[in-house]
């Protein structure tokens, strides 16, 4: 179908039919311009605001801490993008494509880091917005979690088009609200340039290892998209130019993702006191009418997080699917699938709530660690090794070319991974590459070490199998 087809814009009051089944060509609507609102809304919320302040808290300025962010976002952004891409050719979600590495039910593995990591966020976001929502009603901590969960939960089981339209509703209002929010907080605090004096006692920071961490952490934000990204652009219609649904997904992601993280860095900086509630203080900056924009925020942190429910959920069944051979999953499994899972999040937000800037930091440091080596192994495998040919009903076979378990693939991910344990830093643990250099490059060795290795040991076996596959 079209953009302009009846059925297209009546579908977001009905509950989304497909799961992880391929979207057939009369299903396909809408144009990549709808990338654009659905990544930029997605980016402009107050767990981005959380993101910038990590940078300034670790002893940037202002301007080193935005260098740091543009680039990460850089990085992150191109392989979101690239991932963006694969959606309207193939019409299936991002994680089924998975299956033509690792095999259909050995892409698992990477699946069950995915789910991990969407958990997180969702318990993030609720760690975050807990505050805002106690600013509007008189409710427990517990209470305001549940609640934020209770609200992802009807808006994710929608799904698709309801999320898209949301999307493009709140790039508007949250752009507003935010530009509106760094210029009122300008005009009171001013603009500090300069680094936080550390305290008496503490050591002194290091600016290139702080730099580093932040870039890292950035890039993180963006490739975490990676494992769902195509998810929102498999409608699509199979003839839509690869170039625009990338430039599209990466131009909103980048441009959004660096102006609402280089917010917080600047929040972190004048107001460092509310670096654990950065939705209080763009709230406290509209004074009388706080109110109302508590109630967008909040909205806001409900489009963010309905999108990393919908795409753990996504996840999770093609696990099921590739153990249980299932091609559809119907809508009573989808809600109790969902509600599992907002609750394990919510569970975890109730935990790690007293602790969130280190639980957070370290949060987005093992994403990137588990994620990079997909991502690498994913997209050589689309543009370098098979060149976007693939037989989908295969996926959907345990017994097709594709087979139950790649152990080969599964070995070189796992084998990123371990590759990267040198380089890492968190909060528990620094590798000795890291305290050598004393930055954390982990993200290098992880994105080309895989890419390398599966490029080498799949390119001839795949070579003779593209003959007889068809997209």
């Amino acid at each position: 179908m079209t953009s302009g087809d009846p059925s297209a814009s009546s579908a977001g009051l009905a509950v989304e039919a497909r799961t992880i089944d391929f979207i057939p060509l009369s299903e396909r609507y809408g144009t990549p311009r709808r990338l654009f609102t659905i990544w930029f809304s997605a980016n402009m919320t107050v767990l981005g605001v959380g993101v910038g302040t990590l940078g300034v808290a670790a002893g940037l300025s202002f301007w080193s801490a935005v260098i740091a962010i543009a680039a990460g976002n850089a990085i992150g952004t191109v392989f979101m993008a690239a991932h963006s891409a694969q959606g309207p050719r193939l019409g299936i979600p991002q994680m089924i494509q998975s299956r033509a590495q690792f095999g259909v039910r050995g892409a698992g593995f990477p699946l069950i880091a995915v789910v991990i990591t969407y958990l997180l966020y969702c318990a993030a976001n609720a760690v975050l917005i807990r505050s805002p929502i106690q600013a509007l009603i008189p409710i427990s901590d517990t209470g305001a979690v549940i609640l934020f969960a209770m609200a992802t939960l009807v808006v994710a089981y929608a799904g698709y088009e309801l999320i898209h339209r949301l999307g493009a509703v709140l790039t508007v209002v949250s752009t507003v609200l935010f530009l509106a929010a760094a210029v009122l907080l300008l005009g009171q605090h001013g603009m500090p340039l300069r680094a936080h004096t550390p305290a008496a006692g503490a050591p002194p920071s290091n600016t290139w290892h702080a730099g580093l961490m932040m870039m890292t952490q950035a890039a993180a934000w963006a490739l975490s998209y990676g494992p769902y990204v195509a998810d929102y652009s498999r409608y699509l219609p199979p003839d839509v130019p690869p170039a625009k649904t990338f430039w599209y997904t990466a131009s909103s992601c980048w441009l959004s993702s660096t102006i609402i993280m280089s917010l917080g860095a600047y929040i972190g900086l004048v107001l460092p006191q509310q670096a654990d509630s950065p939705g209080i203080a763009v709230a406290e900056a509209f004074a009388r009418g706080r109110t109302l924009i508590e109630l967008l925020i909040i909205v806001g942190v409900v489009q963010g997080n309905v999108m990393n429910l919908y795409s753990a959920y996504m996840s999770t069944v093609t696990i099921v699917s590739g153990v249980r051979g299932m091609p559809t999953v119907g809508r009573r499994h989808k809600l109790i699938v969902m509600a599992t899972l907002i609750f394990i999040a919510t569970a975890i937000a109730a935990i790690a709530r007293q602790n969130f800037n280190a639980y957070f930091g370290d949060m987005l440091s093992v994403m990137i660690y588990m994620l990079i080596p997909w991502s690498a192994i994913n997209l050589v495998d689309y543009y370098i090794v098979r060149k976007g040919r693939y037989n989908i009903a295969d996926m959907y076979r345990v017994d097709g070319q594709y087979g139950a378990f790649r152990w080969r693939t599964i070995a070189i991910y796992l084998f990123g991974i371990l590759i990267q344990l040198p380089f890492m830093s968190l909060s528990f643990y620094n590798g000795p590459v890291e305290k050598w250099l004393g930055s954390d490059f982990a993200w290098l060795p992880g994105l080309i070490v895989p890419a390398a290795l599966y490029a080498l040991v799949e390119e001839k076996t795949v070579h003779v199998c593209n003959t007889a596959e068809s997209s």
